[in-house]
This record gives structure tokens, C-alpha cells and sequence, in this order.
């Protein structure tokens, strides 16, 4: 499998980024997004809701773990697990439930749910590079990879 290392000017560009990964996304799909805080995980995951047709504000789930968008043809589900304290708690979520055929998931820190969380189909990787960001594109399935050569 391939990477893509792509760098993203401002804010715009990187919900650009989102709007042409959401152009080639079918369900199920997983998504991981890692980075530092403020690296622009929540901005490229709006960017790919709002894209997929989602007209209303798209905030981090950070205190709810979990936000869900239904449209007609896929359920698209956006989790950030910064403050999970145990991956246990995502069973008591009932976590399997959300990761469907219909399904398209967003995960930011996927870190705090080892174990418990199914694997992605693209790995993004956000990092600050001086006043611009970096993001780094892995595929880790055929799928993710379809993506990808997609995005050159």
C-alpha cells in the first residue's frame, strides 16, 4: 500500500482536502485521523461531512464521543476518543454497532479505543508544518488505496 503526503496551505485547503476525499467514499469506509491538537483533524472531517451533504455545523464530538450524520444511502459516524479514559467504555457504547455496511467513520485519536475499534481503510496523519499543515495519507486496504490514486 501507498502513502500521499499533501500540505495544506490554511484552513481552506484542508477542507478542501475533505471535499475531494468525500467524492470517492462508500460505505463501509474507516477513517482514521491522528495529529496534535489544532493539526486539523475535526476541519478535514467537516469538510467531508458537509461535502457528503450535511448543511448544518459540524463540531467535534469531543465530550459526546460520538456524532451521527444519516443521509439517505449511508450513515456517517464522527468519534473523537481524546478524552476516553478506557477503550472499555467504548463496549459499554455498544461501539460494533456503528461500524456497518452502510456506514462511513470518521475516528480521531483512534489511539484510545486500541483493540475495540475495526481497521481503517485510510490512515491520516496531521502535522504542523511551521504556519501551514501536513497531512499524510496511508492506505492500509484496497480499498483505502482505490482512494488514494484517486487523490494524485
Amino acid at each position: 500500500m501507498t502513502s500521499l503526503l499533501k500540505t495544506l496551505e490554511n484552513e481552506q485547503a484542508t477542507v478542501a482536502l475533505g471535499q475531494q476525499i468525500a467524492q470517492w467514499m462508500v460505505p463501509p469506509l474507516t477513517l482514521y485521523l491522528t495529529g496534535d491538537l489544532g493539526a486539523g483533524k475535526t476541519t478535514l472531517s467537516r469538510g467531508i461531512i458537509q461535502s457528503l451533504g450535511h448543511k448544518g455545523a459540524v463540531k467535534s464530538p469531543t465530550y459526546t464521543l460520538v456524532e451521527p450524520y444519516e443521509f439517505d444511502d449511508m450513515d456517517v459516524f464522527h468519534f473523537d476518543l481524546y478524552r476516553l479514559s478506557d477503550p472499555e467504555e467504548l463496549e459499554f457504547m455498544g461501539i460494533r454497532d456503528y461500524f456497518t455496511n452502510k456506514s462511513i467513520c470518521l475516528v480521531e485519536w483512534p489511539n484510545n479505543g486500541h483493540g475495540l475499534l475495526p481497521e481503517a481503510d485510510i490512515h491520516l496523519h496531521l502535522r504542523y508544518k511551521e504556519s501551514q499543515r501536513q497531512v499524510e495519507l496511508n492506505a492500509l486496504t484496497p480499498v483505502g488505496q482505490a482512494i488514494i490514486d484517486k487523490l494524485k
